[in-house]
Parts: C-alpha cells; structure tokens; sequence
C-alpha cells in the first residue's frame, strides 16, 4: 500500500508505558469468570514466515506466488478451517494484468458471532525504497511486509484448533496488496491511491459474507523496534475497536508497543473494508517516529527478510489478538 503517514496535528495522549515482559498467557477477569489465555508461540510463527520466504518474493505471476498459496491453503486446512480461493484478475498500475487470488478461512463458520482478522500476503515487486538504487526494480522478500501477518494468523489458528473460543474467526489473506505505484515510475498520470490494495478492494465487493462484529488488519507486525500506534483511519472509523485491541495489549502486558498515541493516517486494506464493506475494521501497523521511513529500515528493500524479523514483535502481536479473542 502506499504506506505514507501524515502527521496528526493534535496533541498526543499522555500515557504511561507500562513495561513489557515475556508474558506467554495469563488469565483475565470478565466480569463472571477468569479465562485463561492460551499462549501465542512466536517461534511457530517465525517459522511460517521462513517458510513463505523459502518459494521466493511472491509477486503476481511468479511461481513463488502460487507454491506459497497453496501452503498457505494447506497450513489453514490442516487447522480445522473451512478454506477457499477468491479468485480475482487484478490490473497494475501499467494496465499489466495478472490473475491472484485472496484465500479465506474460516473457523467455525457455523458460529454467528464473529470477528474478521486479515493481512496481504503477495511481496512488492519492486525494492523503490532500497538505500541502492540498482535495487528498486528486484522484488522484495517481504518477511515482514507480508509474511509476518500471514504467520501470526496461522499460529492464532493453531490455538484456536486446541483451544475453543466463544467467537468464529474468519482470516483472510489479501493479495495484490503491495503492486501499487513504485516510486520511480513518474510517467503515472491518475489516482495513486487505487492502484494499492487490489485484493482488498475485489474483496470488498465480493465479500464472503459480511456479518463481522469487527475486523483487525495485520500490517509487517514483526519488525524489530517496531511500535504500533493508533492510526488515524482506525480511529475514524472503527474507535471503539481501537480501544477493544488497545485495553487487550495493555492485560497482555504489551502496552509499551501499543503505546496510547496517534501514528497517522494510512492507506491500507482496512480501508475498502471500512468504506465498502461497511465492516469497521482497524489496522495494527507500526510506527517508527524517529526514523526517516515511518515504516522502518526494510519497508520496500531487500533488507526485508527473515534475519530482520524480531519474534518478540510477533508474540506482542499474537498475544494480544488471543487476548481479545479468548476474553471478547
């Protein structure tokens, strides 16, 4: 997506951090009982995104692209979730035009209170943000702009198939997500925004079904350093889900990466969802304010792969989401 943060122009939330250990599940009060967390295994997630890596950057068309969905497939299948193509041809920015697919599953689809979690899983074919410019036209691994999220979502759904909840969960993994206008290209002459999140937006008006309580968008959840901050879209459309992830990052005892300040505005996927879709979704996507790419060092360079992914990242984000889940 074109992942460009505007400065917010209000004062930021004052909060206190509080520290964040190792933390692997704990219980939490509701009200009535005390749910036990299942624990969010980040060595497994890290592994899943070694695993997607290994086909290669997976780019519209490549080979890489579909081995890595068929795995994707076979990992949620072998899950207990109900598993299924979306397929879809989607134009490039250049008028190429590819065939993708974004791949659904869905846990427990019979239950009626549900919740949609989903991220991108294709790579960006072009590396335009690489210190070396004989980089930017070679695909990007994606580690963690990509496979990250795909690797939490699995994991959650592991301990969903051992662990049963009181809610469905429906993952999808969008593709055509990261085709969007490359930086060097300045021949462009149109609305730059849609040529980002083509699988989202195909999705959008070909949902599989609708009835979610909310959604929650993965965005390269896995960057070492990385915080996630309250980001604008989310807030405007979807607050009160906001303040649902935010309080469950906080008795997960991640509140240090979830701090209680606003990030900026990003166009995403949660974006068709939120204003086709009707689906008030939010996106957990970092920020880093001190850096001169807001995303992070590897954002759209070769520099994005498995080395550079921290499991520390990861398990803040799993615990968090099995936090909501298991306490929702």
């Amino acid at each position: 997506m074109n992942k460009i943060i505007y400065t917010i122009l209000c004062s930021a939330v004052a909060c206190c951090l509080a520290s964040c250990g190792g933390k692997k599940g704990g219980g939490e009060t509701t009200g009535k009982d005390t749910v036990q967390v299942p624990a969010f295994n980040a060595d497994s997630a890290m592994a899943s995104i070694e695993t997607q890596c290994a086909f290669g950057p997976r780019t519209l068309g490549s080979k890489a692209h579909e081995d890595c969905a068929q795995y994707i497939e076979e990992a949620f299948t072998a899950l207990g979730c109900e598993v299924s193509r979306q397929e879809a041809d989607f134009t490039l920015y250049n008028g190429q035009r590819f065939h993708g697919c974004n791949i659904i599953a869905s846990y427990k689809p019979d239950l009626e209170e549900r919740i949609l979690i989903c991220t991108h899983w294709d790579s960006r074919p072009w590396a335009d943000n690489d210190p070396d410019p004989a980089n930017h036209h070679s695909p990007v691994p994606a580690a963690n702009d990509g496979a990250s999220g795909v690797g939490v979502m699995i994991e959650i759904a592991r301990v969903l198939s051992q662990n049963t909840p009181s809610i469905g969960v429906d993952f999808v993994c969008f593709d055509a997500e990261d085709a969007g206008l490359p930086e060097w290209d300045t021949t462009f002459r149109g609305d730059e925004q849609s040529t980002w999140c083509l699988g989202s937006q195909y999705w959008a008006t070909h949902p599989h079904r609708t009835d979610f309580r909310f959604g929650i968008l993965l965005d390269m959840v896995g960057g070492k350093g990385a915080t996630f901050y309250k980001e604008l879209f989310s807030q405007r459309y979807a607050d009160s889900v906001v303040t649902l992830v935010w309080a469950a990052a906080k008795s997960a005892g991640y509140s240090s990466l979830f701090p209680d300040e606003n990030g900026g505005a990003i166009t995403d996927d949660h974006l068709p969802l939120n204003l086709i879709a009707d689906i008030p979704t939010i996106d957990i996507i970092p920020y880093y304010p001190t850096q001169e790419h807001s995303f992070g060092p590897t954002w759209h360079t070769l520099s994005d792969n498995p080395q550079n992914i921290d499991p520390n990242t990861l398990k803040a984000v799993g615990q968090t989401l099995l936090q909501l889940i298991y306490t929702y």
